[in-house]
Formats: C-alpha cells, sequence, structure tokens
C-alpha cells in the first residue's frame, strides 16, 4: 500500500520572506470535472471516444491540440478514457468557484449540441448525444469530480489524513449525488470505487485525498490539497457547500498546526480502512447508524461531552463502538461554529463573496434534517435526496418500476444535453439555484478578477485575437511566435500584471 509521502519544508516558524496570503486564511479554490458520454438512436455504432472527439473538433482546429486554457482561465481537455474536462480558473471564493463550474458545464452542453449535428449527418437523424455530469456510467466505469483548495504547508499529510478525512466521508450527507445501484439506492456515486483514504497512487489505488506535490504555487509556502471523495453535483447548493464548509474546517486545521494545538478534529481519526466506514455511510439511508469506525471512540466520546454534544437534541444514540456520520458532521459544525465566532473578521476575509454565518446555518440547518429525518425538506438542495424522493413518488405512482428504469431516470437527472429531469425540477421551482443566467455567461468569456487567472485569461484573449503561437499551464505563459517569450505566474492569488507579462502581451 502506498505510504504517505510527505514533502514539508517550511514550518510556521520559519522566518523566510512569505507573501501577504501566507498568514491568513486566503485560500485558492478550483474544480475539476470528468463527464461521461454516451450515444443512443445512432444508425450505426459510435463509441465515446469518436463523440468526445467530435464533441473537440472546434477545440482542436482553435489550438490543434485537445488540451488548452480559455479566455475565463480555465482548462479544457480530454482525460483518459476519452471523458471531456473541465477544470475552473483559480477562484478566491467558493461561489466564485461554483460560476466557473457551471460556465464549464455550459461549455461542455455547446460542444456537445454541436458535435450531435454533425453526428445525425452521419448516424442518423435520431443519433443523441448524452453528456452526464456524473460519476458513473451505464457500464459501472467510474470517473471524477475533483476538488483543489490551496492550503499552508505546515499542515502535514498525517494530519489531513486523521483531521480533515472524516469531515470529507460524512459531508457526503449533504453533498453525496446519490445513485442507483444493484444493492439500492445509495448516498453517494464514489464509494465503491474508492480504495483509501491518502495516497499519491492515481492508477493502482484509488484514494480519497491524492498526495501528488503539484502546488501549482509558491512549494515552500504552500501545498494543494487535491480531494477526489467528492461527487459532481447537479445541486449549486450542494458545490458551493461542499467548497465553503471544507474551506472553514481548513481554517481551523491550519490554526492549530501553526500554533502547535489540538484542534479537536483529531478525535475523529477513522481507523485503518477509512473506505469501510465510506461504504457503509453511502449505504446507511437512515442517516443514523453507527457505522463510523473511528480510532479512538473514549476519546471521541470525552470530546462530545466537553462540546456538550451527548445530550444534543438531535436524538443521535450513544452507541458504544463506533458513532454515526452524523455525530461527526455535528462535532465538526461546533468546533468550526466557536472558532467562527473568535475568528470573525479573519474568516470574513478569506470569503470575499460568500457570507459564513450563511453556510453555518446552512450545515447546522441540514444535519438537523437528517437528525430528524426529514429528508423531504433537503429535496430542494441536496442531491441524492431529490432523487431518491423523485424515485420514491414515481414507484407510488407506478409500483410496477423497475430497476432498469429507476437507473435510466438516476442518469437522466445528470444528463446536461438532453436530460429533462432536473431542468423541469429547477423549472418547477423544486430545486434551488444560485447563480444566475447572466453571472454564468459571464464567466464563461471572464475569468475571476482577483486570481492569477485574470492574467492568463487575459494572455489567451491577446494571443486569440493577434493570432500568435502559444501555449500555457498554471503557473507558465509562453509564445512562439511571433517572439519566442516565457513569464511565470508562480503566485495564484496575483492578478496584477508586472514588466515581464506586459511585455510578452505587447510582443504579440
Amino acid at each position: 500500500m502506498p505510504q504517505l509521502r510527505d514533502s514539508s519544508n517550511q514550518g510556521p516558524g520559519n522566518t523566510t520572506l512569505r507573501s501577504p496570503e501566507y498568514d491568513s486564511f486566503h485560500r485558492i479554490f478550483g474544480i475539476e470535472t470528468e463527464y461521461g458520454v454516451s450515444v443512443t438512436g445512432a444508425s450505426k455504432p459510435c463509441d465515446p471516444g469518436q463523440v468526445a472527439m467530435m464533441m473537440f473538433a472546434p477545440i482542436l482546429s482553435r489550438s490543434r491540440s485537445t488540451n488548452t486554457y480559455l479566455e475565463n482561465g480555465s482548462r479544457l481537455y480530454l482525460d483518459v478514457g476519452s471523458h471531456p474536462e473541465y477544470a475552473t480558473a483559480e477562484a478566491r471564493d467558493p461561489s466564485t468557484a461554483l460560476a466557473q463550474d457551471l460556465a464549464g458545464e455550459k461549455i461542455m452542453r455547446r460542444l456537445a449540441i454541436g458535435a450531435q449535428e454533425r453526428l445525425r449527418k452521419t448516424h442518423g437523424e435520431h443519433a443523441t448525444i448524452h453528456l452526464f455530469k456524473d460519476n458513473v456510467d451505464s457500464a459501472g466505469h467510474a470517473f471524477g469530480c475533483h476538488e483543489n483548495y490551496l492550503v499552508r504547508r505546515y499542515v502535514s499529510l498525517p494530519i489531513i489524513k486523521s483531521q480533515l478525512l472524516p469531515f470529507l466521508v460524512t459531508r457526503q450527507l449533504f453533498t453525496g449525488a446519490g445513485r442507483v445501484t444493484e444493492n439500492g439506492f445509495e448516498i453517494t456515486q464514489r464509494a465503491a470505487f474508492l480504495d483509501e483514504g491518502v495516497s499519491s497512487s492515481t492508477t493502482r489505488f484509488r484514494p480519497m485525498v491524492n498526495t501528488r506535490d503539484e502546488p501549482h504555487a509558491d512549494p515552500d509556502e504552500f501545498r494543494r490539497l487535491h480531494v477526489i471523495i467528492g461527487d459532481s453535483n447537479r445541486s449549486q447548493w450542494a458545490t458551493k457547500m461542499k467548497l465553503a464548509t471544507t474551506h472553514l474546517v481548513l481554517c481551523v486545521i491550519e490554526d492549530a498546526a501553526k500554533r502547535g494545538i489540538a484542534s479537536g478534529f483529531e478525535y475523529c481519526a477513522l481507523s485503518a480502512d477509512p473506505s469501510v466506514s465510506n461504504k457503509a455511510m453511502s449505504a446507511d439511508l437512515s442517516c443514523g447508524k453507527p457505522v463510523m469506525q473511528v480510532e479512538d471512540i473514549d476519546a471521541l466520546r470525552t470530546m462530545q461531552e466537553k462540546l456538550g454534544l451527548m445530550s444534543s437534541p438531535s436524538g443521535l444514540e450513544n452507541h458504544s463502538e463506533t458513532v454515526t456520520a452524523l455525530e461527526i458532521q455535528y462535532l465538526y459544525w461546533t468546533i468550526v461554529s466557536r472558532f467562527v465566532d473568535s475568528h470573525h473578521d479573519q474568516i470574513e476575509q478569506s470569503l470575499p463573496d460568500t457570507d459564513h454565518a450563511d453556510i453555518l446555518r446552512e450545515w447546522k440547518a441540514a444535519l438537523d434534517a437528517l437528525a430528524s429525518k426529514d429528508f423531504s425538506s433537503l429535496s430542494n438542495r441536496v442531491d441524492w435526496a431529490a432523487k431518491y424522493q423523485l424515485l420514491a413518488k414515481m414507484k407510488e405512482r407506478n409500483p410496477e418500476l423497475s430497476p432498469t428504469q429507476a437507473r435510466q431516470i438516476d442518469m437522466n437527472y445528470h444528463d446536461v444535453v438532453n436530460g429533462s429531469i432536473y431542468q423541469s425540477l429547477v423549472g418547477h421551482g423544486l430545486i434551488e439555484t444560485l447563480v444566475s443566467d447572466d453571472a454564468i455567461e459571464h464567466a464563461l468569456g471572464n475569468p475571476p478578477e482577483d486570481t492569477r487567472a485574470a492574467l492568463r485569461g487575459g494572455f489567451v484573449h491577446q494571443a486569440l485575437k493577434a493570432g500568435a503561437k502559444f501555449t500555457c499551464d498554471w503557473t507558465h505563459l509562453k509564445t512562439s511566435s511571433p517572439i519566442r517569450h516565457e513569464v511565470e505566474l508562480i503566485d495564484p492569488f496575483s492578478c496584477v500584471p508586472d514588466s515581464e507579462y506586459r511585455r510578452l502581451v505587447e510582443d504579440m
């Protein structure tokens, strides 16, 4: 089994000159979403790989590659297995990252619709492309939705494993996308496909958190936390909440690591194989069974008592050996809430466009609804609850609803091109939306203005306008014609062009 590889080389006491954001709670957020592709109604065979290439034909024509960066600062590419993938530009706020993610969804939809029009000329007028924003296709192949968080380097990987992982597993109670499986309905899509907790592996083992050290920032100050456990969400609320709540938890962890004190989260550390708890939590539709195996149950009980959670009005029972996912979530919420109260200004500054009080209130309300088994009240913002309730109502109307039909409904919910269910729920006010169509359209062509993405987006715009030959990645901008020139952008928080950047643009 791969071991944790911690490349930390700078502690909080290091006196090296640091960037202004290093001693704050400011963070960079990003989401990478892989999409599944399939075709129905074609008059002759057409595999997903062909469809993916047809989708990317305009990209290939523009960039001579299926891996490119866009004017809004994002990355668009074909991943392994012919999965179209969109990685948002760097964002300082969960709300900005959400708008960027929705812009990616719209870009993918447009590419698929264009490919479908061309496909119908060669494969019949009924050829239909399905583009799924989910994590499992009809053949059982899994693909991911990855979150990225910039974290201070002094937060070690063992701390991530013991203090953050229990939160990431249990937050799926309100961020899980839900899935119809052969064994029935489950809360998450990814649980069955994740092998271990924290590891640098990406092929032989599938970890919940990948530790490959690619900070895309100053490696002496930051690491990029690459979270793999999350589901792809249609719910805008769920996407925002998973980013915002994780940020608040990371603030507590960073502060404790910096000061050399206990955060309180270490009492939630999961036992040797967290995938067991993850799978059991996903299958527990009651959201109340004691399925989480922790390392030290007595220490956790002591912490719960100290925080006043043993007599919580949630109605949770005190089990002797294992705990419920909700108990762990209530502990995280309580510690975070107290921390925010004592660090109000710093937390407020770290979230320029998101009200942390709203996040705490929504988080607590979701936990209380789950504790009281009031799942219907969550169906307007939690994907798994929305699908679960929809399937239950359809089963009432049609008791003969087959597992195959249930899976079709499940897949339709995630089809961003020809699916009808999710849009119908939104149209009838049954799914809450947070971002306006105008804001999504703006994010299509404009990068976040307060990060490095503004410089990358401006570079791509100018290069396309000038017809220059160019390449770029998260930290480098390069032209090979008319003049060979390269600029490094190491600071993801910086949106101010320096003299080298200005010269690069002027040369074009």
